[in-house]
């Protein structure tokens, strides 16, 4: 990505969850931020989510997850990342996720993890201070955490 290039955001819904107004939501927000946004649908496998991602040069991907499953596709798309030499892309995500839950998310790579009550405008700003080449340093350190409305 250059200094000029917008930041292009995978927003997916992985699994069997059927509710996707809030990743709708946050695509729209984000490509009114001026970024470029490729939205995958609903019952996306962490295999096509990391394929789309990276055949779209994706700088990261946001995963909403409502269904419980977590822990277990947050993990898979970042084992998969991995595998394919492609976790410079960062991982950040939002539903309904239980705090305890938000370590064990950091530790597998996840950057962030975004809890009801998040505003588009923390999700926005978030993005751009985290995502692309002036955040490589903020992703070596697995910031991940809740982001709470005021």
């Amino acid at each position: 990505m250059s200094a000029t290039s917008p930041l292009r955001v995978v927003v997916a819904k992985p699994g069997l969850d059927g509710h996707d107004r809030g990743a709708k939501v946050v695509a729209r927000a984000l490509r009114d931020a001026g970024m470029e946004v490729v939205y995958t649908g609903l019952h996306q496998t962490p295999e096509q989510i990391v394929e789309t991602a990276i055949a779209e040069d994706a700088d990261a991907i946001g995963l909403s997850v409502l269904s419980g499953a977590h822990m277990t596709l947050f993990k898979k798309v970042r084992e998969l990342l991995i595998a394919r030499e492609a976790d410079d892309i960062v991982v950040f995500g939002g539903g309904i996720i239980p705090e305890a839950d938000l370590e064990p998310l950091a530790e597998l790579g996840v950057h962030k993890i975004f809890t009801p009550g998040a505003t588009t405008v923390e999700i926005v700003e978030w993005v751009r201070a985290n995502v692309g080449d002036a955040s490589a340093a903020e992703h070596a350190t697995g910031n991940a955490g809740s982001a709470q409305s005021s």
